[in-house]
């Protein structure tokens, strides 16, 4: 520590020239400047020499040093990466780990760098080898695309030993194919890798001046969601999904991860959201090499579908990835989007190609310019005018005066270098010099010229060539991993596992999930909103908590779920305590969490005297008994609740009576007055709804099943649910109806035979194989009306007329048999194709009236099966042997 300065000579000694203490003439520099200065200057070093890549090339500096190292070491086979990293560091002023880590991440990329060894994987997250144990060489595609020395510009490196390339010339929108991300000093980029051969179809467009789109590839595969992209500026965002596929009816399967994550943090957020109670699994396995493969059991019990998609809710199987589109251009942070990078890095392409052009024109012009100078010079023996040259520039003077009558025709003067490169020519070559190959090699060249100057002339017809041919080479393996659609959104209370228990203390007024001596409620989760209801009429929905005070007096408390239409809730209060009694039928389909609202008329001392929560909308029959009082006449009356609209939960309802009420009694449990739900199937999400979007599948009541057939055979029939999840092979989705028959032709593997069957579905709760086993059967057409037709189009035989195809009627050619039947033969010719064709009109028969069917008392059938043939029995009068459905007096009872 410095010594305190005590005098004021002191002080001044120790201040800057910038501000004056007393007498002296010096001053003090403030350290916000110079913090400001050093700042920026560090900023600026981040960014333009660490973490952005420039728009030119798309490589950050590091792997543009890289690039160049493997090129400098190139000799076609493997060079050790350490040997690599040591040579970059001749122009990275930086450690090997950094250089290491680059490598690898260009190395995994598989675009630039032919791997050998370790080199990690991207699917499980593991790191590589350490770099003295794996090697790597330049791939075909990067000594195509990224490497020209002669149109390639140089800078000193940072010492100044070395020249290294400002920017590579790169052929090729390199950024979009790898992607790119980096965080700086007051910035950041995240640009999204695209696939191959999309890339090099929208920079043709580009030149052909047609419009395109862009949207991201990943090499982990899985579904992605990009409706809001939003061109990879800020702002936007990509929701990337793992591919879950159900193997059976207790296990799931993950075969394609979300981009960004691996294996390893995938199944970690499974079991953290398995430890937290959102899931239920009973076994993880991760079975992942070449290809990503994680079993997931599920305990019994346990929904596929809904677990599916609490997967997506839940865990890191469903992704947001924000881009932020930034690159540096002439030394500055540039923020574009990804169709603007793509038509800057296809311009620039041309204009690489245009360069590379022009001098290779240049070349050719030079070496045909010094062909036709050889040619002049030995067919016209001008070397012997030299012989009696004695002085250098004798020499070059008579060879210059010997050429003058035969250069009219040469493309630019005769330079001395020219002469001088003319005596360089040995005796031996002009001993041996062929005048006709001279020319052959002359008229090649000049073809070659006239060939260069043909694609300048037609630059964008030459560059569209170009990048076709980048497509043919290269563009075999590379085709879309990620799969393109529109994701539902998922309402995490629907699909969350219910992992605790719900009580409630009714008197006191409490629910909660800890309160374990009290009445045992239901199952819920730890998202879930709770609706109460007490007997003042005070409805309330509050979040699950341990413990919650919501009102004395509860009689009815239960999960509530947003937007339920079809739960009803029938009500018949008192309105205050000398009021008239009302009754009212409402759903609650939205409400703001922890507000009372009163479902009475408002008076004081208002109370339920009836309530039922129905979650099919049921309406029931109850029976009212008023209090005697006075000249009431009719003390008793049924209600049925059927009669009473559903409205809002604010309508006051209809009035019931006037007098005071004793009790009401349930006297018949109600049927649903709800109509069938329309279902429609989004083709788009995949997904069923109940929203009006894509194909309506029909009405279905809780009965009601949807029919599913699929490609290798499956046939189910299943409730309808918004959360089910269908497979890509499913070519049938209708509603099924149990006595519609189901007719399929497929190939039968074994006998290479087409077989015919049709059938029902007699049990609608298992999934039946409706082919046989064989590897090589295989379903061919599928046929859900009564009464189909198909045709059979045959094989021509050579030298032969083709067989004149044959109709089948479906109904006549076989009959309804078992499901597990192998069916009929179709027939024994080759078949070339099967269409279905316009079945033909069902018309369904018409029900038998009540009043027609004969109908046999049980009492005669008895004595007829005992051979009674009695007749004219007379019937005993006592009332014991009154049919049930009459009273004493004969009268029918009308139920």
């Amino acid at each position: 520590m410095s010594e305190e300065i005590t005098n004021e000579d002191e002080l001044n000694e120790n201040l800057s020239p910038e501000e004056v203490v007393g007498d002296s003439e010096e001053t003090i520099t403030r350290v916000t400047g110079m913090y400001r200065d050093w700042f920026l200057d560090y900023a600026s070093y981040v960014i333009l020499e660490r973490a952005v890549p420039a728009i030119e090339d798309g490589f950050k500096p590091v792997q543009r040093r890289i690039m160049h190292s493997i090129k400098e070491l190139d000799d076609g086979r493997y060079n050790k990466v350490a040997n690599i990293v040591g040579h970059t560091m001749q122009y990275h002023p930086h450690g090997d780990a950094s250089i290491g880590d680059a490598m690898v991440q260009i190395g995994q990329k598989d675009l630039l760098i032919d791997t050998q060894g370790n080199w990690g994987n991207i699917y499980t997250g593991d790191s590589a080898a350490a770099p003295r144990y794996i090697e790597a060489r330049l791939s075909k595609f990067a000594l195509d695309v990224v490497y020209n020395s002669k149109i390639t510009e140089w800078q000193a490196s940072y010492d100044g030993r070395k020249k290294e390339p400002i920017n590579l010339p790169v052929m090729f929108p390199l950024l979009l194919a790898q992607g790119a991300e980096g965080i700086a000093v007051g910035l950041s980029t995240k640009i999204l890798p695209h696939n191959f051969i999309e890339l090099i179809d929208c920079s043709i467009k580009h030149l052909q001046g047609k419009k395109f789109t862009l949207l991201p590839d990943f090499p982990t595969g899985g579904l992605m969601d990009a409706s809001q992209y939003n061109d990879g500026l800020r702002g936007g965002k990509i929701r990337c999904r793992a591919l879950i596929s159900q193997q059976d009816k207790n296990s799931l399967v993950i075969t394609e991860i979300p981009f960004g994550t691996n294996t390893t943090s995938l199944i970690d957020s499974i079991l953290k959201a398995n430890d937290k109670g959102k899931i239920k699994i009973k076994k993880i396995e991760d079975n992942t090499a070449a290809n990503v493969e994680i079993l997931i059991q599920l305990p019994s019990g346990i929904s596929p579908d809904k677990t599916i998609d609490a997967l997506y809710a839940f865990t890191n199987c469903e992704t947001s990835i924000s881009p932020l589109g930034c690159v540096i251009e002439d030394n500055k942070p540039l923020f574009i989007g990804v169709s603007e990078m793509l038509r800057r890095s296809t311009e620039r392409t041309v204009q690489l190609l245009k360069n590379e052009l022009e001098f290779q024109l240049n070349e050719f012009e030079e070496q045909w310019h010094f062909a036709s100078l050889e040619r002049i010079f030995i067919e016209n023996r001008i070397y012997r005018d030299i012989e009696e040259e004695e002085t250098w520039e004798g020499v070059i003077s008579a060879i210059d005066k010997g050429l003058q009558p035969h250069i009219k025709h040469l493309k630019r003067p005769v330079t001395q270098d020219d002469i001088v490169r003319l005596t360089e020519i040995r005796i031996k070559r002009i001993s041996k010099f062929d005048i006709d190959k001279a020319q052959q090699k002359i008229d090649a060249l000049e073809d070659q010229i006239a060939q260069i100057k043909h694609h300048l002339a037609n630059l964008i017809d030459y560059a569209i060539d170009y990048f076709k041919r980048l497509k043919k080479d290269y563009g075999a393996g590379k085709e879309r991993k990620t799969e393109i659609r529109l994701f539902d959104d998922i309402e995490a209370t629907k699909v969350v596992i219910r992992n605790t228990k719900l009580y409630v203390n009714r008197e006191e007024g409490f629910i909660g999930t800890s309160m374990k001596r009290d009445e045992y409620v239901t199952d819920c989760s730890d998202i879930d909103d709770i609706i109460v209801f007490t007997e003042d009429g005070t409805m309330m929905v509050t979040k699950v908590s341990d413990k919650t005070f919501v009102g004395k007096g509860i009689i009815h408390v239960a999960v509530w779920k947003k937007k339920d239409k079809r739960t009803i809730y029938n009500m018949i209060y008192k309105d205050g305590t000398r009021g008239a009694t009302y009754v009212k039928r409402f759903a609650v389909t939205s409400i703001t969490r922890d507000r009372e609202y009163n479902l009475t008329a408002g008076s004081n001392g208002s109370k339920v005297l009836y309530f039922t929560a129905n979650p099919n909308g049921e309406a029931e029959v109850v029976t009212v008994l008023l209090r005697q009082s006075g000249s009431i006449k009719k003390l008793k009356w049924d209600l049925d609740f059927a009669d009473i609209m559903v409205k809002g939960r604010d309508s006051k309802g209809n009035i019931v009576t006037k007098y005071a009420v004793k009790r009401i009694e349930l006297k018949e449990k109600g049927l649903s007055t709800l109509k069938p739900r329309k279902i429609w199937f989004d083709d788009t999400v995949q997904r069923l709804n109940v929203d009006g979007r894509g194909e309506l599948l029909g009405e279905f009541t809780s009965e009601d099943r949807l029919l599913i057939v699929r490609q290798n055979g499956i046939v189910k029939a299943v409730i309808p649910e918004v959360t089910m999840h269908f497979d890509d092979d499913m070519i049938v989705l209708e509603k099924w109806d149990p006595k519609k028959p189901i007719s399929v032709i497929y190939w039968e593997g074994e006998k290479e035979l087409f077989y015919i069957k049709r059938f029902v579905i007699e049990n609608p709760d298992k999934e039946e194989l409706v082919i046989t086993e064989d590897s090589k059967s295989y379903l061919e057409k599928v046929f859900t009306d009564y009464r189909p037709m198909a045709e059979i189009v045959f094989v021509k035989d050579r030298g032969k007329d083709r067989k004149e195809n044959q109709l089948v009627n479906i109904e006549e050619f076989i009959a309804i048999k078992g499901i597990t039947a192998m069916g009929n033969q179709l027939t024994k010719e080759k078949v070339l194709e099967i269409n279905a064709l316009e079945s033909k009109e069902y018309t369904p028969p018409k029900p038998v009236p009540a009043d027609e069917i004969e109908v046999v008392d049980e009492e005669e059938v008895k004595s007829s099966s005992k051979g009674s043939t009695q007749e004219g029995a007379k019937s005993s009068n006592d009332e014991d042997d009154i049919p049930p459905h009459t009273d004493s007096e004969g009268q029918i009872t009308l139920f």
